[in-house]
C-alpha cells in the first residue's frame, strides 16, 4: 500500500524488487517520507517484500548493521536517477552503472531444509540483500530497461516495471490514476457536448 501527498492509500506493484526498495523514501516524495530509518525498519520491509513471495523471510533470520543501511540507501538514490533515466528513453551514465555492479557483488541465496525439502533463504546480511538488490536492478537494466515506465499521473512520480504482455501500462494503478484520468476524459467529452454553442448565445 502506498500513500500519496492527499493522504490517499491505494495497492500498487511497482514489478520489480529494485523498483519496491524506491517506496521506502528517498527522492519519491511519498507522504510518509523516510520509513527505513533503522536497520529493524529494513528488515520489517525485507520480510513484506517480493523476496518473501519466494520464500518467508525470518526476521531473525538477518542481520544488518549500520553502515549497510546507509549503503541501502545510496543504492536506492542511484536506482531512482537511473531508472528515472531509463523512464525517458535515456542512457544512463557509465559510472552510475558500475557503482551498481560494485553493489551487486553478494547475495541472498536460497537452501534446501533437510527436513521438509522446501526452499528457504539462508541467513542473510544486509549486504546480501544489498546485493539482491542491486543484481534485480542490473537485470532490469540489461534485459527490461524498455519497460521501465513513469506514471503518466498527473503530479505522480512512480516508477514500475511494465510486466504487461502488450506492454502499454501507462498508470501506477488504474484505481488510482488511471481512472482519474478516464474521469477527467469523461467530464471533457461531456462538457464540451453540453457547452452552448456561439450561435445560441
Amino acid at each position: 500500500m502506498v500513500t500519496g501527498a492527499d493522504g490517499r492509500r491505494w495497492l500498487f506493484d511497482p514489478g520489480s524488487l529494485c523498483l519496491e526498495l524506491l517506496l521506502t523514501g528517498g527522492p519519491a516524495g511519498f507522504a510518509e517520507g523516510e520509513s527505513l530509518r533503522s536497520p529493524a525498519d529494513f528488515v520489517r520491509w525485507l520480510a513484506a517484500s517480493r523476496l518473501a513471495r519466494v520464500s518467508a523471510i525470518d526476521p531473525r533470520d538477518v542481520t544488518v548493521r549500520p553502515s549497510e543501511l546507509r549503503r541501502v540507501k545510496e543504492l536506492r538514490e542511484l536506482a531512482w536517477r537511473v531508472m528515472s533515466t531509463l523512464a525517458r528513453h535515456e542512457a544512463p551514465r557509465p559510472e552510475q552503472l558500475e557503482a551498481i555492479n560494485d553493489y551487486a557483488r553478494e547475495a541472498v541465496h536460497l537452501e534446501v531444509d533437510p527436513h521438509t525439502l522446501e526452499l528457504r533463504w539462508a541467513p542473510m546480511s544486509g549486504q546480501q540483500v544489498l546485493g539482491a538488490i542491486a543484481r534485480d536492478a542490473i537485470d532490469v537494466i540489461g534485459v527490461r530497461a524498455s519497460r521501465v515506465r513513469e506514471c503518466l499521473g498527473e503530479d505522480c512520480s512512480l516508477l514500475f516495471l511494465d510486466t504487461s504482455r502488450p506492454g502499454n501500462r501507462r498508470w501506477c494503478s488504474m484505481r488510482r490514476c488511471g481512472n482519474r484520468q478516464k474521469v477527467r476524459a469523461f467530464r471533457e467529452r461531456t462538457g464540451s457536448r453540453t457547452r452552448p454553442s456561439e450561435g445560441s448565445r
